[in-house]
């Protein structure tokens, strides 16, 4: 399955939790490629995180984008 690309307002909304570095979440859930698995995107945030020190407000709003990404929108 892949992912649908999150609304502007879900992205804004992930982006302004308190703690959470703006352009680290909306770069990252702006930048997941149509050919992207769970699995891979998970890796790459680990990856991301241990690279550029993310902190964990960060790292939970990207996690729920991904959540959010992956999971069949509902009519």
């Amino acid at each position: 399955m892949a992912p649908r690309k999150l609304t502007d307002d879900e992205l804004d909304e992930l982006a302004s939790r308190p703690g959470a570095r703006r352009i680290a979440v909306e770069n990252f859930l702006f930048s997941i490629p149509p050919s992207a698995t769970p699995a891979r995107m998970r890796a790459n945030l680990e990856l991301d995180t241990g690279l550029y020190h993310w902190n964990a407000e960060t790292v939970c709003a990207i996690r729920e984008g991904l959540r959010r990404a992956f999971t069949p929108a509902t009519r």
